[in-house]
């Protein structure tokens, strides 16, 4: 059989050469030709089908239930599970805990009966049965494959037929079809491609592990998330015992819902009630730390933001932890202006305690609060919370879920809330909390630290 052709693509302007050029005579950028194949006329991973154009209100349409992993956290951030053929792509950094955790979500669909094919292109069958024995998964029906040609991976695949299939990791999957080594962005773009087209044609859900970059680039899976159905990314610190997966991608669910986990040496545990965990070791008293009721996706979660104004010796510094830089410094423009508080001469650090993320505008009003406590030397009561947006005109903005922020702050023993006019005017019945509505941020402070 004769060996398919390949072609030198240009990443950014579509050129195509039958060699590998160094910089692109069409749009002048360097290193942007990839090899791919071209002998099928068609764009890898394409899927085909010789069906003729129907009316939408035609086409029946496939109401199996999803395939539940067994892990709560991670069927709410998938959805409510698996759906069939979807190509799933689970990214994070090396040894941030995304093989253990797919390991444990096909032991749970194995015990469900689902027959599971776990292909390893980094470990031996040994090494991963090594690592199975210490995480308990011991299931006849979860099958091991330790390859990387994604030729074999395909056919045992056909063979096999399993329910589910996972391949750990994407950047070690190479085609025949291509020269270029596994890990290229040719190599990574072609297995994918093909992993598309047995998902679809197939109707197997597909799951790929892939490691992110330093700039999330070439191998990693930035440059497939136009390519998948669902994106998962898996955050935390490798110093912390947290870990937190996040959707940025979900064609079949929400993307706004996140998983909490806590690695424990048996493996990773789920985390019902991250609010807790967060807050156990908060200090009381102390300038600089507030509490802030965060809501991702459907879940409130309470978090602690830390401050720390100092005296700058030469160019004042700006270090954000958890937190947008960006956010922090327009934070620090209105506190400044606003509130009459001198802190742009100042060094000023903030952190989300817990090594969680906060990427929604209500916590503008807790950072805001914590730098103001830390620089005036005066602690926030330790059963108040806050939340809000906060924009440049000093004004506090109203925000959604209020209900459920007060709900999980009741629960967690907070007796006062500071948070917007609007959103306290909105509420439906009357919470055990004390209220108290703030519009802008001279009150808000004065709220808060009298």
């Amino acid at each position: 059989m004769a060996k398919p052709s390949t072609r030198f693509v240009c990443q950014h302007c579509g050129y195509a050469s039958s060699k590998w050029l160094g910089r692109c005579p069409e749009c002048g950028e360097w290193n942007s030709l990839v090899e791919e194949a071209s002998s099928s006329g068609k764009p890898a991973g394409a899927v085909s089908s010789a069906d003729k154009p129907r009316s939408i209100a035609e086409v029946e349409v496939d109401h199996a239930p999803r395939m539940q992993t067994g892990i709560v956290e991670l069927d709410r951030v998938l959805g409510g599970g698996l759906v069939s053929g979807s190509l799933v792509l689970l990214g994070g950094d090396p040894g941030i805990g995304k093989s253990t955790l797919l390991l444990q979500a096909l032991d749970g669909l194995a015990r469900a009966g689902k027959k599971v094919l776990y292909v390893s292109g980094e470990e031996s069958v040994q090494q991963t049965a090594l690592r199975a024995g210490r995480l308990g998964v011991r299931t006849s029906a979860l099958h091991v494959l330790a390859e990387t040609q994604l030729e074999r991976i395909l056919d045992e695949a056909n063979a096999m037929r399993p329910a589910v299939l996972a391949v750990d990791s994407v950047q070690t999957m190479h085609s025949a079809a291509l020269e270029s080594i596994p890990g290229s962005l040719g190599q990574v773009r072609e297995a994918a491609g093909r992993l598309l087209t047995y998902a679809k044609t197939k109707g197997v859900p597909v799951v790929l592990v892939g490691h992110v970059t330093k700039d999330g680039s070439l191998a990693g899976p930035k440059t497939l998330e136009h390519v998948v159905d669902c994106v998962l990314y898996f955050e935390g610190e490798r110093t912390h015992n947290y870990r937190v997966l996040r959707t940025t991608k979900n064609r079949f669910g929400s993307t706004n819902e996140i998983g909490v986990f806590e690695m424990r040496a048996e493996g990773l545990g789920e985390v019902p009630n991250p609010s807790a965990l967060f807050l156990a070791e908060r200090p009381i008293g102390a300038p600089g730390s507030i509490v802030v009721a965060s809501v991702e996706g459907s879940r409130p979660i309470l978090v602690e933001i830390q401050a720390l104004v100092a005296h700058a010796a030469g160019m004042p510094r700006r270090t954000a932890l958890g937190i947008d830089p960006n956010r922090v410094s327009l934070l620090l423009a209105v506190i400044e202006r606003r509130a009459g508080i001198d802190v742009l001469g100042q060094d000023v650090f903030v952190n989300v305690a817990g090594g969680v993320r906060v990427s929604e505008p209500a916590s503008d009003l807790g950072v805001l609060a914590a730098v103001a406590s830390s620089a005036r030397s005066r602690p926030v009561d330790p059963h108040t919370l806050c939340f809000g947006e906060v924009g440049l005109a000093g004004e506090v903005r109203a925000v959604g879920g209020a209900e459920l922020r007060l709900s999980e702050a009741k629960k967690l023993g907070f007796r006062r809330c500071v948070l917007p006019e609007l959103s306290r005017a909105q509420l439906h019945g009357k919470p055990e909390l004390e209220l108290v509505g703030v519009r802008d941020v001279g009150s808000a402070l004065e709220a808060l630290l009298g």
